[in-house]
């Protein structure tokens, strides 16, 4: 049962790290890849010594840091929300699957964005901003409004997901324990705090510390195709995997391209690794390893 996803695992993610040999190369495709000739940390100094050094990484970092914060504790929020509503209005948690499809809803959010933004038929422009009398917004050229809108299209794009692993962890708790709480006079409010959060907690921890392993990437649709490639807010919505993109089509160096994903996956690993030992010392149960 376990060689399908093994087989897979082993030709999508372990045979093209061979691959990784070009991010010490200057690859000259008349040759190939192996007769390149080698350029040793060249791509990576390349990497790290423009003026945009700084800014990328800046905005890699706290955006995604934002984004594992912000969107588990929304998660866990809806999560308990339609454990609740599921508890009073619905018999059984099949029944309740009536409500998933506005979870699902949320992933198409980030491709309605430019409707809501565009400067000449947006929504925001031309029904919103008009119903309380402000005057319309050149969103993409306005770079310090897209921290909150990245932000926000991030949260809706994927709680929907997220909700739905913690509502089944929530769902899988004994309802006795609500059962003797209740009989103890706890309150709604007590039960989730005593009861569910803490029962939930390793799967809050498991999903956090995955987050963290993939805090040096950025999603390329979110920050690409959702400020619609704008130069003009490229402070505020250029990270690594967008600053690599437009690298690699304007100058084609694939070395810069492949030494960033690697910078990108040791970072990842290393962080993986140091918060996994984190929560580990502080509850071994809770650690992924």
């Amino acid at each position: 049962m376990m060689a399908p996803g093994l087989i897979y695992l082993l030709i999508n993610n372990y045979l093209p790290m061979f691959g990784l040999v070009i991010a010490f190369k200057d690859i000259n495709y008349s040759v190939g890849i192996w007769a390149s000739e080698w350029v040793g940390l060249d791509n990576f100094k390349y990497l790290f010594t423009t003026q945009d050094a700084w800014i990328i990484t800046r905005n890699t970092i706290l955006y995604n840091g934002a984004f594992i914060i912000i969107n588990t504790v929304v998660a866990v929020a809806v999560a308990i929300m339609l454990n609740e509503i599921k508890n009073k209005f619905v018999k059984s948690f099949y029944q309740s699957a009536i409500l998933l499809p506005f979870l699902i809803s949320m992933v198409i959010v980030s491709y309605l964005a430019f409707a809501f933004l565009s400067t000449d038929v947006g929504f925001f422009n031309k029904t919103i901003l008009p119903m309380l009398g402000l005057d319309e917004v050149s969103w993409y050229t306005e770079s310090g409004v897209w921290p909150y809108i990245l932000t926000i299209v991030n949260m809706w794009k994927g709680i929907g997901f997220s909700s739905i692993i913690f509502l089944a962890a929530i769902v899988g708790i004994d309802h006795e324990l609500y059962e003797a709480a209740t009989l103890d006079g706890a309150s709604r409010w007590h039960q989730i705090r005593h009861i569910t959060i803490p029962l939930i907690m390793p799967i809050i921890i498991m999903l956090t510390l995955l987050g963290i392993g993939k805090i040096f990437y950025s999603d390329f649709g979110l920050f690409y195709q959702v400020p619609m490639n704008s130069g003009a807010i490229y402070d505020t919505t250029n990270v690594i995997d967008t600053y690599v993109y437009r690298g690699l089509m304007q100058l084609g160096d694939i070395g810069m391209s492949a030494a960033a994903g690697m910078y990108q996956s040791i970072v990842g690993f290393i962080l993986v690794l140091l918060s996994n030992w984190l929560v580990r010392m502080k509850d071994k149960d809770s650690a992924l390893f």
